[in-house]
């Protein structure tokens, strides 16, 4: 069955690439539309599923839909359609000493394959987004949000078809491990692979792949409070990475701070006890906490806190003497995600812009802003944590790739 899927969504590649810019945002205009339209059954259907799941699962927000969500991932979509065609574009252009006219223009990459988690946006991100830059989107969703994942992706076969666009442009595989076989050792039938989950996902999925693979998702988060940090903006920086939404790969994990400032960490912690977030502290930072922050919420740090992503109310803090050190600790416990410094030397900040490896590097704000939407991208696939083709939030323009066009006059080579 899912061999029979991934062959009808390759056949769907060819019409795709006949439709115009104007007929595809129409299409996803009128997607958003039946997403608002069928708000109440998508939200039932969602209701199944979290039904299913406890409510203190770090990933039940995640799973969760509400009409504001809803509302929020129709409103990137729109983003999107408003958003230039990333395909064709002339990327360079040159005419040869012998008179060959050579063009390098981006194109889709034809059938991408997206595996995800508990996580019903991502199926209309991701359709948005393929389709926008030409592409059929194969989706392999969680079993936790099945019923949601049906539901989304039905609302958006029924717009393709009303405008005689091959429904299979977006196809959602089985949730059962079966379609996750099939869809990593597709070879010939998908072009690329993009795993969009927590870390064990992307590693299984990169060691049994036989389809190339962009790395998404696994964000492992620091914020470095440095000897010349702003307390007032590490207290806003630290509080909003950590608990504006905890359930998400740009979410805080561990806070770094300078031996010289330890005095500031009550200060900086000292709202996320209204979040009840545990701190795992260590021996320097948990002799300061003691008295400050709330003993039930306090315990000392174990070498597993550390380079973990925690997806919850959850949060390490380490102590070091320089900045050195805590390229040091980023090195051995990042994940390449999104770092930041809260500091006021400029110098120090740019240091640690370009010494620190990771595809986002902030300084004085918070890793939370990691976001295809925020950073004008209309919206994203995923947080690419590797170096080749894509890094950071991929959007539009990496979703495709680039041929060369060669056009002559009969020239022959010596």
């Amino acid at each position: 069955m899912e061999i029979s899927l991934l062959e009808d969504a390759q056949k769907a590649e060819k019409t795709l690439l006949t439709l115009s810019d104007e007929r595809i945002n129409a299409v996803l205009h009128a997607t958003g539309e039946n997403i608002l339209r069928k708000k109440n059954d998508i939200l039932a259907e969602n209701q199944k599923d979290l039904d299913r799941m406890p409510t203190s699962d770090p990933k039940y927000d995640r799973l969760k839909l509400t009409a504001e969500r809803l509302e929020g991932m129709v409103a990137d979509l729109e983003n999107v359609v408003r958003l230039p065609s990333p395909s064709g574009r002339i990327l360079m252009e040159t005419v040869r000493p012998n008179g060959l006219k050579i063009k390098k223009t981006s194109v889709p990459f034809g059938v991408i394959g997206v595996i995800y988690e508990a996580r019903p946006n991502v199926s209309l991100d991701v359709f948005s987004l393929c389709f926008k830059a030409g592409n059929v989107c194969v989706l392999k969703g969680g079993s936790d949000a099945e019923f949601s994942n049906r539901a989304i992706v039905s609302a958006i076969r029924e717009v393709l078809q009303s405008f005689s666009v091959p429904a299979d442009c977006c196809t959602l595989l089985p949730s059962g491990r079966e379609a996750t076989a099939a869809l990593l050792n597709a070879r010939g039938l998908v072009d690329l692979i993009i795993p969009r989950g927590n870390q064990s996902l992307i590693q299984f999925v990169r060691e049994n792949a036989k389809v190339p693979v962009i790395e998404t998702g696994a964000g492992i988060c620091h914020t470095y409070f440095d000897a010349e940090g702003d307390r007032e903006i590490g207290q806003a920086v630290v509080t909003n990475a950590k608990t504006r939404r905890v359930s998400v790969c740009n979410a805080l994990d561990c806070l770094i701070i300078h031996e010289k400032r330890l005095s500031d960490l009550p200060f900086i912690c000292e709202k996320l006890r209204e979040s009840d977030v545990i701190v795992y502290a260590d021996e320097q930072s948990y002799r300061t906490l003691s008295g400050f922050y709330p003993d039930n919420l306090l315990q000392r740090a174990e070498e597993e806190n550390f380079g973990v992503e925690f997806l919850d109310y959850k949060m390490s803090v380490k102590t070091v003497s320089d900045i050195g050190e805590a390229f040091r600790h980023i090195a051995r416990y990042g994940s390449r995600h999104s770092e930041c410094i809260v500091s006021e030397n400029g110098e120090t900040a740019a240091r640690f812009q370009n010494q620190v490896d990771a595809a986002c590097v902030y300084v004085n704000a918070p890793t939370s802003f990691s976001d295809g939407a925020q950073f004008g991208l209309g919206a994203e696939i995923g947080i690419s944590t590797q170096k080749l083709h894509a890094r950071g939030p991929m959007a539009l323009e990496e979703l495709t790739t680039y041929k060369w066009l060669i056009e002559g006059r009969g020239q022959i080579r010596n």
